[in-house]
């Protein structure tokens, strides 16, 4: 009897550790009685986890860029920037100071004295400065671009129907429904899909980067949820499925990138054409010259026969 109450309690506590999972973050380290998830960040340090919901941002960066360091998987016609202030995450993963929320620090550093501001998508809106940098708020991403492109479809695609299918696919993986419907755009020989989802000024409820960095995971690598069922809209009952994504983010203040930051290769680049328009300048002075001088001597020739 005791054996087999024995058994009976083993079975119920290795059910009750397979129901204790992170369904949002296939990384998550959970333990049952009560169900609790975490994820290193630091030696000694836990990040917990609310896997009901998806993961902040910040926190996925911070998980990523710690399992980067100790070599743990981490990947396994229209459009373009909506307006001229878009940018776009150009800086890749760091490991970024987070609020207690998730949200981003209005400052990064990333452990190193090169500071810059980003926005409420943890992504740089500034020039790169010292450890004096200020950076008074965190500015609010309030309008994403969802730039995409789908694999060759054998149907037939419009733009009602896309517009249907990202809706309900938005809805049902990541939770997020919008105030406003999302506008959708559709370039079919390009095979691009646009998506434009936006909030308006000031609200702070609705999360845009979050939704947005998981549909990148999604497509660019692989998802971050716990079921790796691959992000596919239903097209007139047929799967769409997506083969590249790039994210353009529109803040509430527009950035404050100067000329200061050019790139080495962009210089390199301006540096070349002066030098060639230098040496164009030049070889042509020394063209009309050589043709005056064979002029001159073709006139002084004439006015010897004479």
């Amino acid at each position: 009897m005791k054996l087999l109450v024995s058994f009976v309690l083993a079975t119920f506590a290795v059910g009750a550790l397979s129901q204790c999972t992170c369904p949002t973050l296939k990384w998550g380290m959970c333990d049952a009685s009560p169900c609790v998830c975490t994820h290193p960040v630091d030696q000694g340090v836990k990040l917990p986890l609310d896997c009901n919901k998806l993961i902040p941002k910040c926190f996925l960066m911070k998980i990523e860029s710690y399992r980067a360091r100790n070599q743990l998987s981490t990947r396994t016609g229209i459009g373009g920037k909506p307006v001229e202030t878009a940018i776009v995450d150009n800086d890749g993963i760091y490991d970024p100071d987070c609020e207690v929320d998730g949200k981003f620090k209005a400052r990064q550093c990333n452990n190193t004295d090169v500071c810059w501001c980003v926005n409420s998508a943890g992504v740089r809106r500034t020039d790169k400065g010292d450890q004096n940098l200020k950076c008074d708020e965190l500015v609010e991403t309030y309008w994403v671009r969802l730039e995409l492109t789908h694999k060759p479809f054998g149907g037939v695609l419009n733009q009602a129907n896309l517009q249907s299918a990202m809706v309900d696919v938005m809805q049902k993986r990541y939770n997020f429904t919008a105030d406003s419907a999302p506008e959708v755009q559709y370039d079919q020989d390009a095979r691009k899909i646009v998506v434009d989802v936006k909030k308006p000024v000031g609200d702070r409820r609705k999360d845009l980067p979050r939704m947005a960095y998981y549909m990148e995971k999604d497509i660019k690598a692989l998802p971050l949820f716990l079921k790796t069922d691959p992000f596919q809209a239903t097209v007139a009952g047929q799967p769409l499925q997506m083969e590249n994504i790039i994210i353009y983010y529109v803040d509430e203040k527009g950035p404050t990138f100067t000329m200061k930051q050019l790139t080495k290769g962009v210089i390199a680049v301006i540096v070349v054409v002066i030098l060639l328009v230098v040496a164009g300048l030049i070889g042509l002075y020394f063209l009309r010259r050589r043709e005056r001088a064979q002029y001159s001597k073709a006139q002084a020739r004439e006015m010897e026969n004479m």
